[in-house]
Formats: C-alpha cells, structure tokens, sequence
C-alpha cells in the first residue's frame, strides 16, 4: 500500500512538472506570433537609383538637386540648356596688345560650341535677372560701373550668390580714348578698388566704356592689374560663331531678351559658358 502510495505521487509529480513545462510554451506563443506578425510587416527598402543629375559634360542638363523638371519651361525655353564642355586646362592663346600690355579679346579662340553671355550696367534693372541665373544656373559676366550701379549693388550682390562674376566697366563710365594716363588709371584702379571693398574679388577683366580704348587704357589697365580687355559683338543677325562674347542688352526687360538669346544659341547649337573659364 504504501508502495502504491509513492507510486502515485511521482506520477502526479512528474504530470505536474509536464503540464508546468506546457504551460511555459504556450505563454511565449502569443509574443512569438507578434514578432512573427511584425516580421511579415517589415518591407524592405528599394535599391536606390542612380544619383540625380549625373550627365557626361555636353549632354543636355537635366533635374537634379534644387534643379526641378519643367524649370526650363518657366523661363520660355522649350528644352534644357546644354552643358557646357568640361573648362580648357589652358586657356586659349591670346596676343598681348604689346609688350607688357593685356589683349584685347572681342572673341575667344576656342572649338569649343559656346558662346559667352556679358552684361553691363543694366543687369541690375531687372529683378528676376537673379532668379532666372539661378534656376537656369547662366553662368554670366557682369561688367559694373560704380556711378552707373549705384544702389543696385544689392541686387548685384544677389547675382554674385547665384554664381555671376564681376568684373570692371569704370568708376565713372567715362569715355577712356584721350584721357591722360592718371585720368585713365583712376577710373581703372578706382572701380578695381570700390569691387574690392564691396565684393572682396579683385576684378581681372575690364570692358571700357562704350569700347573706346587707346595705348594709355591698356597701360594703365595693365598697372591695374587687368589681364585683358574684353569688347564683345551685339548678337545681331549674323550667325553667331563658338568663342562670341555676346552683349547683354541695354534694356529694362533683361529676362525677356536673354531668353530670346538663349533659345537662338540653342537653335544655332551652342549653349552658354563662363568667360572667366577662358579668358
């Protein structure tokens, strides 16, 4: 009897310990099928694309950051801009109007299919000039006289932070041809220094007023630290060719005419480039 008794209880103690253990698995279940449901919910991400905007140089450009589809079309062009050809690794030659004297250039030797977009005094007319450089990303010269700009070296400024270059048109806008040599080099070295103090760039090129230059401008701009003088060729009727240095307009409706350039150079097939690049 008591042998029978013992017996009974290990069998009731080992039911018990089964029916523990199966009790455990079967508490961890619910947490298991959450996991498991959380699991099937999870998706994993796509592969990612090529980086925006990576086009071979020559291609035409194409939205990328900050650059959305269509911002051409806002700006009256009915295809993207061309970009232009990687910069020369030496600038094309130029001959030195002399000995110790810049050249002067009113268009760059180069194959290259680009033409170059200069503006002077009038660039800061137009207040949607900046944002059209911008979204565009022109890549433009401006040719600044002091007198002349007067209050719109802020707008000016605005255009430096879009990506223009700036660069000497005179202190006064006086023409040069005749004057003496300290008249000239004060209205050189005068606006060299005003750029300075305002912009922190020392301007390279010099474009003279009304394109009228003698030997004692290209003295005088040479002390002045000028590597060349720049003229340039209204765009005209006249096909344009690669290497043109293209005036800017004098007019108040800047964004108007220079679209109107930009869809000619596109149907002629050149596009903008930056004149600082070869000059």
């Amino acid at each position: 009897m008591a042998g029978r008794g013992r017996a009974l209880l290990a069998g009731l103690l080992v039911a018990g310990l089964l029916a523990g253990a199966t009790g455990c698995a079967q508490s961890v279940d619910p947490i298991e099928r959450l996991g498991k449901k959380a699991a099937r919910q999870v998706r994993p991400h796509g592969r990612p694309g090529p980086p925006a905007g990576t086009y071979r140089r020559g291609e035409p450009t194409a939205p990328g950051p900050g650059r959305p589809a269509g911002t051409y079309r806002r700006w009256g062009l009915t295809a993207p801009l061309a970009s232009a050809p990687r910069p020369p690794g030496r600038r094309p030659p130029v001959r030195a109007a002399g000995p110790g004297l810049p050249p002067v250039v009113d268009r760059v030797p180069t194959r290259d299919k680009v033409v170059f977009l200069t503006y002077d005094d009038s660039a800061e007319r137009d207040p949607r000039f900046a944002a059209m450089v911008r979204e565009l990303r022109l890549p433009v010269s401006l040719f600044l006289t002091d007198r002349v700009v007067g209050p719109g070296y802020g707008h000016v400024a605005r255009l430096r932070a879009v990506g223009a270059s700036v660069q000497n048109h005179t202190l006064d806008h006086s023409s040069l041809r005749g004057l003496p040599y300290a008249g000239q080099r004060a209205e050189i070295c005068g606006q060299r220094d005003k750029l300075r103090e305002r912009f922190g760039v020392l301007p390279r090129l010099l474009r003279p007023p009304y394109g009228t230059y003698d030997v004692t401008t290209l003295r005088a701009a040479a002390d002045c630290g000028v590597s060349a003088v720049v003229l340039g060729r209204e765009p005209g009727r006249d096909r344009l060719r690669p290497g043109d240095i293209l005036l800017g307009t004098d007019q108040p409706d800047l964004t108007g005419t220079t679209t109107r350039l930009l869809r000619r150079i596109q149907a002629e097939g050149l596009t903008p480039a930056r004149l600082e690049d070869y000059l």
